[in-house]
């Protein structure tokens, strides 16, 4: 059996324009799918891959944000948002999508899975990672 890694995922870019926060998506599903140790980082630009009320339908593609509610279902319930990237762009986390899992070791209560986090703070989360992916 393998060792279980701590995954962080990394999402700088906006969510449509280049394909980085799908695959992205796609990649943090398959490691949770192994079993391994996931969070997921979204900074810069990234922020916006978590707003609420995406609308695709001008660009022609179709919108893959609902996918980010099935985290929790994989387990994947460490999102952290970062707070100085969150405040340049005009967003608070009432324009985020509301992304919950639920506990098992709380009785199955359903709790958030997004923190918002100080630059700091995302420092000091990536350097207790294992790996990083950067997207």
């Amino acid at each position: 059996m393998s060792e279980t890694k701590k995954l962080m995922y990394v999402n700088r870019k906006a969510p449509y324009g280049t394909i980085y926060a799908w695959e992205s998506l796609e990649v943090v599903l398959i490691g949770a799918a192994f079993e391994q140790d996931v969070s997921v980082a979204f900074v810069d630009d990234g922020v916006y891959q978590l707003c609420k009320d995406q609308d695709t339908t001008g660009l022609g593609i179709k919108n893959f944000s609902a996918t980010y509610k099935a985290l929790g279902d994989y387990d994947v319930n460490k999102l952290y948002i970062e707070k100085e990237s969150l405040e340049a762009r005009g967003l608070t986390l009432d324009d985020l999508m509301p992304l919950v899992y639920e506990d098992e070791d709380d009785d199955w209560a359903e709790k958030d899975s997004i923190k918002v986090v100080s630059s700091q703070e995302m420092a000091e989360l990536f350097e207790q990672s294992d790996v990083l992916f950067n997207f």
